[in-house]
């Protein structure tokens, strides 16, 4: 390795994700001179292996699924979803995996963007490989920002790197539908993943080893998406364990906990994910690799005065755009500190506090029907201790949701605080009803009171007409 000059910033991003662009921005905006830091491409995971590719992926299957619920269109769209055309828009979406245009932004807001491994040499200093055999040395005068985010976490099962197993990268960046796909797992990635190529041709089976879908949402969201799975041809098996794996004359084949041999042409294994700091210096400033990275609420990393963490390596919310909030606040708190400007700390609701991470924290899992929520769950904020009431409503109820598509099934839940008479929680499940969710994650980051959501008027006849439906439940 040669090595290069020492370059001098006040502030280094490991990481040109999502997360690290939107640190670098607010850094920019504050005036602070910024390196960013990749060693892949920049726009990261969400860009080309998650969010943009897979949601390109769904966005047919869930168009068609709509469009066969309305009399008039439904027998126009009873043929198979042309799936090399579906492959190609998905790669129209990822650029097809170049970073051109991401690149072009960075250069727009004045970060400087350093292409290589980066590393910790110690206190605000951090090394980068670059690819053609040099090593730069970067010193930031103000902060250093950890956003590397998550790889796919594997299950350690004999015969595993034999198969060559899918995670999720193969899984949005597949060339070919194959013929019969076994997905292992029953979160996010497995329900999407199970939804796109079911519809796209595969034959799906899902090994989970719990008792249902969706562990993380209220039970009956992850009931209603395996009944649309199951009804769609999918094969769900739950309480089901992977003892081993084999790929035979091609076919891969896992043997279940209970001795059953279940045959694919390909496996996904969605089983959760992993920080990626095993390899970026975390030892040298007296940090575990491979660890998470805990953070006060100003994404500054516990125990040091100049390291932040922002994003999935911080294991608070691991969601594309809860890591971009988290960017946000970080950036700004940086920007603040650099220049001697007292934090808004007393102000949980500020402009220096990720406050959301922990009350208001939105996700849209992109099935048939979709599953949205905001907040707590029912068990979770008793839990926490609240006093609490689960107001539940039947989707179907709705003139808008019937008006959407035939046969419209969904269901909708708030969970009130019964002591301070504001939303703990909102989830809904239905067709269509992930675009209803910022309305759920306003009124429950505002800490809206029930009295004041009373006078929010839905328009008629749409499905956001849910909301008065559960207020008049409440109210009883």
């Amino acid at each position: 390795m040669t090595e290069t000059e020492t370059i001098a910033y006040d502030v280094v991003v490991l990481g040109a994700g999502p997360v690290g662009e939107n640190v670098a921005d607010r850094t920019r905006a504050a005036g602070l001179s910024t390196a960013i830091v990749e060693s892949e491409l920049v726009g990261g995971e969400c860009s080309y292996w998650a969010c943009m590719p897979s949601k390109a992926l769904l966005r047919p299957v869930i168009a068609r699924a709509d469009a066969r619920r309305l009399p008039g269109l439904g027998q126009a769209v009873r043929g198979p979803l042309d799936a090399p055309a579906v492959l190609a828009r998905r790669d129209e979406y990822t650029s097809h995996w170049h970073d051109d245009g991401q690149v072009r932004w960075l250069d727009g807001i004045g970060a400087d963007l350093h292409r290589g491994h980066g590393r910790l040499a110690g206190p605000r200093t951090v090394t980068v490989d670059g690819p053609d055999g040099t090593r730069r040395t970067l010193t930031a005068r103000h902060a250093v920002a950890v956003c590397t985010g998550t790889g796919a976490r594997l299950p350690d099962l004999p015969g595993l790197d034999a198969v060559k197993p899918w995670t999720s990268r193969e899984a949005t960046s597949a060339e070919q539908v194959p013929g019969r796909l076994i997905i292992v797992g029953g979160g996010v990635v497995a329900t999407e993943m199970a939804t796109a190529y079911q519809a796209l041709g595969s034959q799906v089976t899902v090994l989970v080893r719990g008792k249902g879908l969706l562990p993380r949402m209220e039970p009956f969201a992850g009931e209603l998406v395996a009944d649309a799975l199951a009804e769609a041809g999918a094969d769900l098996r739950t309480g089901t364990t992977v003892e081993s794996v084999a790929r035979e004359n091609g076919t891969v084949v896992a043997v279940t906990g209970n001795g059953d041999r279940v045959e694919a042409d390909e496996i996904l294994f969605a089983t959760g994910r992993a920080p990626r700091t095993d390899d970026i210096g975390l030892e040298t400033v007296g940090l575990e690799p491979g660890s998470w990275l805990p953070v006060d609420d100003s994404l500054r990393v516990q125990g040091s005065t100049w390291l932040y963490a922002c994003g999935d390596v911080n294991h608070r919310a691991l969601l594309t755009h809860q890591g971009k909030y988290q960017a946000r606040i970080a950036g700004d708190t940086i920007g603040a500190r650099a220049a001697g400007v007292p934090l808004l700390e007393a102000d949980p609701w500020g402009a220096h506090a990720a406050t959301a991470d922990h009350h208001a924290v939105p996700q849209v899992v992109f099935t048939d029907p979709e599953a949205a929520a905001v907040g707590l769950s029912l068990a979770e904020a008793e839990q926490a201790g609240h006093r609490v009431r689960a107001v539940d409503v039947d989707l179907s109820s709705v003139a808008g949701a019937g008006l959407y598509g035939d046969g419209y099934r969904g269901r909708a839940r708030m969970v009130v605080d019964l002591d301070a008479e504001i939303l703990r929680g909102v989830t809904f499940v239905g067709p269509g009803v992930g675009e209803l969710l910022h309305s759920a994650s306003v009124a429950v980051a505002g800490q809206v009171p029930i009295s004041r959501l009373w006078h929010a008027v839905p328009s008629y006849p749409t499905i956001s007409e849910v909301w008065l439906r559960l207020l008049e439940a409440y109210r009883g």
